[in-house]
């Protein structure tokens, strides 16, 4: 793959990721207005929403990508053209996903009680309602993944990025369909014992019936490929060892990062007992809408991106140029740092406005801000962990992202634990989102002494030299920022930043093209090359 075809590649991933994130973000707005955000229906359906969730999430991260992509990769060579390799392989990972996605679903009212603490009963029957309807999205995410790395295997990016964009095209469908019948309830007025099914059905269902649309529209694209599947049940001597046994590791990871997503979660949700004092404080649904908008910079960018580069490293690994993949792995840590810079500094300077967006009362959106913020701090090290660990999966090295991550979960659970004994309950959920920020710097650290011990040096002169020139020039824009904020009135009761939905978005707007500017300005003026690339790769995207 050339220089150009995977700018070509991230370019077209990175335009489905953005329209797919403008239209989560209208589908989050649309559920803030049906359920609010800081009530105690919006956080049951946050933890139900949140199981499946979590569990896509280690799967894109960890088990799929460190187990198809080198396999799929090398599989080519057989003389079928891998096929047979390809259908056992899914067909062994399909029977997985279908027999957990059962087993979890029956598990709904234990799992909805394992990640949560101090709830009423009546909360928690709500939660495990929402849950029944919501767990079946396992298997409908785990086909989506498998789908689409066999896509992604034979450099054909497009419809796994852009996929998602049905699913929430569906979604908001169904939200504004539950509106439309049960109307809108943003404060929480509606007492979570008076939900009927008809509304459970209508909001979660909806929701994985969105989740199904979106695995089932890559079949359609699979055809376009010329990619035929048959379900082949004779795993026993076809080669699939080395490809469980990598699996093995990426289990472990999937345990461990389980773990830490369980005390997380328990912690947050003990932040509902602070709700008789301050109805606005943050728990369980706020730190999913953080997290929402924390992932939008990493969707667009660094996904796009290392998914291109990964199949990318994978073929160099393969062929032991390893002078080639060291050269792919620092080129894609620099096109994504200089990306990850500025949406950290410029989404703090912005937490806010951003906030208001989603919430209309004040208090509440300062709660929002507060966790995107200390959420935000730690977005450039969890961009360079996500890098990491493609590059170590490329190199069929699944063991030591299971190391540096069982490490950075075990600090983790350590800090949420004094964090749930020592922290007032209303701040409990920024201080796990600093928690997070904090670890995940450590895990990136980690990793990268790992990754030059397996590997050798990683070009670090020029990497913390494009870096140091990243932060200056990113440090310029926010400052500016801040002042322009501060200029139209700052952050109180009222002021236009975030009087109305409407005025924060021209906030946002406004402020984000002036700080935008003033980052590429400084960055041109220090001569920094990346700068140009990923102008070039923007103006690809908006010519999509």
């Amino acid at each position: 793959m050339s220089g150009k075809s995977v700018a070509r590649s991230s370019m077209l991933m990175a335009s489905g990721t953005i329209i797919s994130r403008v239209l989560g973000f209208a589908r989050t707005v649309l559920l803030a207005a049906a359920i609010g955000v800081t009530t105690d229906a919006a956080d049951a359906f946050g933890v139900a929403n949140q199981l499946p969730n979590n569990v896509y999430a280690i799967i894109v991260t960890g088990l799929l990508n460190a187990v198809l992509i080198p396999q799929l990769v090398k599989a080519r060579s057989n003389t079928d053209g891998g096929k047979g390799y390809v259908d056992r392989l899914l067909t062994l990972i399909l029977s997985v996903f279908l027999v957990v996605t059962l087993a979890a679903t029956i598990a709904s009212p234990w799992l909805v009680s394992l990640y949560t603490s101090g709830w009423t009963p009546e909360q928690l029957a709500l939660a495990t309602a929402f849950a029944y309807w919501c767990l079946p999205q396992l298997f409908f995410y785990g086909l989506y993944s498998l789908l689409g790395e066999v896509l992604n295997s034979r450099s054909v990016f497009g419809p796994y990025m852009w996929a998602p964009v049905l699913n929430n095209i569906v979604s908001m469908v169904g939200l504004i369909a539950f509106i439309i019948l049960f109307g809108l309830d943003p404060t929480g007025t509606l007492d979570i014992t008076a939900w009927t099914p008809a509304q459970i059905a209508w909001l979660s269902g909806s929701a994985t019936v969105g989740v199904a649309a979106q695995a089932f529209i890559l079949l359609w694209a699979w055809k376009r490929a010329e990619i035929k599947f048959n379900l082949n049940f004779k795993w026993r001597g076809f080669g699939l060892r080395p490809a469980l046994k990598a699996a093995s590791w990426s289990l472990g990871m999937v345990v461990v990062t389980q773990i830490g997503g369980v005390v997380q979660t328990i912690v947050a949700s003990q932040a509902i007992s602070a709700r008789s004092e301050n109805a606005a404080v943050a728990s369980v649904a706020v730190a999913g809408v953080a997290w929402l908008i924390f992932m939008v910079p990493h969707s667009v960018v660094t996904v796009s991106v290392a998914t291109a580069y990964f199949t990318k490293m994978a073929q160099h690994a393969h062929e032991k140029k390893m002078d080639l993949f060291k050269k792919d792995f620092s080129a894609g840590l620099r096109a994504i740092s200089v990306f990850a810079v500025f949406f950290s500094v410029a989404m703090i300077v912005l937490a806010y406005p951003m906030s208001r967006v989603f919430i209309g009362e004040f208090d509440a959106t300062i709660s929002l801000g507060n966790v995107l913020i200390a959420f935000m701090i730690g977005l450039l090290p969890f961009s360079f962990v996500y890098m990491m660990q493609r590059a170590f999966y490329a190199l069929e090295n699944t063991r030591t992202p299971f190391v540096f991550t069982t490490i950075q979960i075990a600090i983790y659970i350590v800090g949420a634990i004094v964090i749930s004994n020592t922290v007032e309950a209303k701040w409990l959920v920024v201080a796990l989102s600093l928690l997070t920020s904090t670890t995940v710097t450590l895990q990136a650290i980690i990793a990268y002494t790992m990754l030059t011990k397996r590997v050798g040096s990683l070009g670090d002169h020029k990497i913390a030299t494009a870096l140091s020139q990243f932060i200056l020039a990113g440090v310029i824009a926010g400052a500016i920022g801040y002042g322009a904020i501060e200029i139209i009135g700052g952050i109180k009761p009222g002021s236009f930043a975030v009087a109305s939905v409407l005025s924060s978005s021209l906030t946002i707007a406004g402020v984000g093209f002036v700080m935008f500017g003033i980052y590429v300005v400084a960055l041109r003026l220090l001569r920094v090359s990346e700068i140009d690339t990923a102008l070039a790769g923007l103006k690809g995207i908006l010519r999509r």
